[in-house]
């Protein structure tokens, strides 16, 4: 018997006086939509916004927030293995530090705080220096596995290089199954980093909204495949 598919599609809408954030089930039942309050916050501030043309949550990192720990939990969101869309631009914000590269993606399979995440640098995209561009695409497991760490443990394995602009609605797409992970990036057929080895092993918990320190970020058409 073929195995049936649950999608869940988080589309914000903008409506007078307020904004939601709708949660629409494609199954045997509708699930009514959720406010934005319903996100559960970590070290960052959330609010309704119209970016570039597009209905978005805006996720912003407080400014003492650690790296790595700054992220919005989707209330009652669930994943094993699936696959997660969504549109999201980040950038620098207007007081972000030197070291800011607009740090935006997505975390899964949270549980407390431990999660798996794979992000974008996108002011590295275009960046006038190879190493960098090398350094687009990131993967790490918060809170033991953080990019430095896998990087002199395992140089160049767990990132890559994608084309991005900082501040420009990219479309993003992570598949995941077991110990795997795979990220596509502006709908391309081939992934842009390859991940054969998720280090919290073949787990399953909530998806979260992800932006690192200095980050402005904007996320839009979210959908869950599981």
């Amino acid at each position: 018997m073929p195995t049936k598919k649950f999608v869940q599609s988080f589309v914000l809408l903008t409506m007078m006086p307020s904004a939601i954030l709708w949660l629409h089930a494609q199954s045997s039942h509708n699930v009514p939509g959720i406010a934005l309050d319903q996100l559960e916050l970590h070290n960052v501030k959330a609010e309704a916004a119209n970016y570039s043309g597009k209905p978005a949550v805006r996720v912003d990192a407080l400014p003492d927030a650690a790296n790595g720990a700054s992220y919005a939990i989707l209330k009652g969101s669930r994943l094993h293995n699936g696959t997660i869309e969504v549109e999201l631009a980040g950038k620098p914000g207007a007081n972000a530090g030197p070291g800011a590269r607009g740090f935006i993606g997505i975390a899964f399979r949270v549980q407390g705080n431990r999660f798996e995440y794979i992000y974008l640098r996108p002011t590295n995209g275009r960046a006038d220096d190879q190493i960098r561009r090398n350094h687009t695409t990131q993967y790490a497991a918060h809170p033991e596995f953080d990019f430095d760490r896998l990087r002199k443990e395992s140089p160049e394995k767990y990132e890559s290089y994608v084309d991005l602009e900082p501040g420009v609605w990219t479309k993003y797409r992570i598949v995941i199954d077991g110990t795997k992970a795979r990220l596509f990036v502006h709908g391309a057929a081939q992934p842009c980093l390859i991940v054969n080895d998720m280090k919290f092993g073949d787990s399953e918990g909530a998806v979260a909204l992800f932006v690192g320190p200095g980050t402005e970020g904007y996320f839009a058409n979210l959908k869950i495949t599981q």
